[in-house]
């Protein structure tokens, strides 16, 4: 039976490692909040504050919102991870599936000094899966990891430069994971699912009329997920357990118009990926199944973008950045095939009228070639990941 539950502690190990494989953003975050955003690759988040989408960028940029305002967007995302091993054959075809991320966003301005809001969105996740049979089978087939978050929200102005925000995060998370143990076992497949409570803060100060920066901070979240495992043996299967922890961001962005014509900003985001050392896998009884290190570190993000007035129903954006990965070379997986990326990002805006806007947006994630060596467990898989991410996104606006 100790053997049994070994070969359950690797299924469940596996959950954690699911959540990070191609993510677009830093480990298995996903910045894609907004269209209006992604044109300029996401550049002064926490001060450009254009839309409802602030929400979740920086809770204070509701203060400059009028009214009250709904903002939608979906968002398709489309990794690609190919794996070629060491002696050159590829296998696994494209482990990188396409995903549609929506999320929505209300503030309403209860006078001009405080604003409340609302978003419901989606800050983790992601979907990979290799062919049934590749190499790597035994560590990895299908892994999918989805986050539903609700953000309720306030600003409140401090004075005629400076406005404080906070807000509620209630965040529900599942994940599913697949993989071949092998002999009877065969297929192996685990979900589980936890709810649990984080909060966001953020600052706006207005320098001049042109000039504003912003800060902003979202709380790590700490769940336990259970599950159950399935196999094609019924005394494999069982319930299991595992403690992850979310990790907190900090972001520090500037906004400046440049004339008429001419935005410019940039943004700075730090993520807390090292409390992520070690998943620990126990069984109902809460003996210890299995520890894994991973020993992730914490990352940087940096962008920069630009955006032009063509006029008053017109606008078009670019944006810049460069993303870590949180993921040390020796500790890369299956389930973790990403690197460092460059983000390179258009888009624009169309207003049919006052009160209502149309974002749009697409960016192109060039992601460093990625080796592997993963060992455990047995057969290996080494050999070399080409990466790529491609993002499209679409958003609609209206005030009233």
């Amino acid at each position: 039976m100790i053997f049994n539950k070994t070969m359950v502690g690797w299924i469940v190990a596996g959950a954690l490692l699911a959540l990070s494989g191609n993510a677009a953003a830093s480990g298995f975050a996903l910045i894609e909040q907004s269209a209006s955003g992604l044109g300029n690759a996401f550049a002064g988040g926490a001060a450009s504050a254009e839309d409802a989408s602030t929400v979740f960028f920086n809770p204070a940029g509701m203060i400059r919102i009028s009214g009250k305002q709904v903002a939608v967007a979906l968002h398709g995302i489309k990794p690609s991870a190919k794996f070629t091993s060491s002696a050159g054959v590829p296998s696994g075809g494209d482990a990188g599936s396409l995903a549609w991320v929506p999320n929505g966003y209300f503030t309403k301005q209860i006078d001009s000094d405080v604003t409340v809001g609302v978003g419901v969105n989606a800050p983790f996740g992601l979907q990979t899966e290799y062919d049934a049979n590749w190499a790597g089978k035994h560590q990895a087939i299908k892994s999918k990891i989805e986050t539903i978050n609700v953000n309720p929200s306030v600003a409140c102005r401090v004075n005629g430069e400076l406005t404080l925000g906070a807000g509620l995060n209630y965040q529900h998370i599942s994940g599913e994971l697949s993989q071949d143990m092998g002999g009877a076992i065969g297929t192996a497949m685990i979900k589980g699912t936890d709810s649990a409570w984080g909060y966001n803060l953020g600052a706006l100060y207005d320098v001049d009329a042109t000039t504003r920066v912003g800060v902003a901070y979202r709380s790590a979240i700490s769940y336990t997920l259970n599950g159950t495992v399935t196999t094609s043996l019924p005394f494999a299967n069982g319930p299991v357990s595992l403690d992850v922890k979310l990790p907190d961001s900090f972001s520090v962005s500037a906004f400046h118009q440049y004339s008429d014509k001419w935005d410019i900003m940039a943004d700075v985001t730090f993520t807390g990926w090292s409390s992520f050392k070690q998943v620990k896998i126990v069984d109902a009884s809460g003996a210890t199944i299995s520890n894994t290190p991973e020993n992730w570190k914490d990352t940087m993000r940096v962008s920069l973008g630009l955006t032009h007035h063509y006029n008053e129903q017109w606008l078009a954006r670019t944006g810049l950045a460069y993303d870590q990965a949180p993921v040390p070379d020796a500790f890369r997986t299956a389930r973790i095939p990403d690197n460092n990326r460059t983000w390179l990002a258009f888009g624009g805006q169309y207003k049919p009228a006052k009160e209502s806007a149309i974002d749009f947006g697409y960016a192109h994630l060039f992601v460093g070639d990625s080796t592997i060596n993963a060992t455990n467990p047995a057969p290996a898989v080494t050999g070399t990941y080409k990466n790529k991410v491609d993002i499209l996104s679409v958003q609609y606006t209206l005030g009233f």
